[in-house]
Parts: C-alpha cells; sequence; structure tokens
C-alpha cells in the first residue's frame, strides 16, 4: 500500500481559479515545481515569485523549485522546439533521473501532500509523469499518484 500521497498539475490551459482550485481540493501542502526554467514572463500566475505569494496567501501552500526533477536545456530544445519524437525524450529523461539518482536523493514521505507543477496541461507528454512513475519503480509505488 502506498505511503505518500502525491499528486501532478500542470498550469497551461488553466485560468488561475481553476489552477488554485484544484490544488486545494486535493489538499495540497506543498507545490514542488520541476521546470528547469520558472521566471518566464509567459508563465502568467505561475511564475515562480508570483506563485509562491499566491500559493502561500491563498491556501498556505509552501513553493520549492526543484530542477534536479527538470531535464536539461538541450532536451527541452530538441523536444519542443525541434518537434522531437515523445519515445526518444522519455528515454532521455529516464536516463537522466537514472544518472542523477534521483531516488537516492529524495523519500517517499518527502513528497506526501505534494504536487509536482510543470507547464504541460495534461500529463501524458509531460516530465511530471515520468518523475513519479520513476520514482514509484525504484521505491516499489510507496507514492500513490493523483495527476489534476
Amino acid at each position: 500500500m502506498p505511503g505518500a500521497n502525491v499528486t501532478t498539475i500542470g498550469f497551461t490551459k488553466s485560468n488561475a481559479e481553476r489552477f488554485f482550485e484544484r490544488l486545494l481540493a486535493a489538499g495540497v501542502r506543498t507545490v514542488v515545481d520541476v521546470r528547469l526554467h520558472n521566471t518566464s514572463q509567459l508563465a502568467g500566475f505561475a511564475k515562480s515569485d508570483d506563485l509562491a505569494y499566491f500559493l502561500k496567501k491563498i491556501g498556505g501552500i509552501r513553493y520549492v523549485h526543484q530542477p534536479l526533477l527538470a531535464p536539461t536545456d538541450g532536451m527541452l530544445k530538441a523536444f519542443k522546439k525541434m518537434k522531437g519524437d515523445w519515445q526518444v525524450y522519455e528515454g532521455q529523461f529516464l536516463d537522466l533521473m537514472s544518472s542523477r539518482k534521483i531516488e537516492s536523493k529524495f523519500k517517499p514521505s518527502m513528497f506526501d501532500g505534494a504536487c509536482l507543477l510543470c507547464s504541460e496541461d495534461t500529463p501524458h507528454h509531460c516530465h511530471r509523469r515520468l518523475v513519479v512513475e520513476y520514482l514509484n519503480d525504484r521505491w516499489g509505488n510507496e507514492l500513490s499518484v493523483r495527476h489534476l
């Protein structure tokens, strides 16, 4: 039986009200930002400093930026700007997580009540899903995952 309840969320194609309401309804206590770049003006309400403020003010939710769980610049460019193949990206990202040994740098309990945040609106082609699947594989399904 899983020991930590973790959620994931993306902010694109969502307005602020819907985004924050989903976090509150899920009982999120900490948002773990897994974007490599979190200060772009294009992120709107999800720009790092603004997001940290809104999370604390609206729901008493803590904000943490964790680039160790993000892809590299080169991977992002190849996939996004060069219209790369998802299967190739997925394999490269999982190899990156393995080489970083993220499973030994975190514990399942650190993710309890946390929500992994990135920009993609759905988890299907998003690295936040790959992170929780990778960790679950290494930790024997210690995470109970829900994608918001």
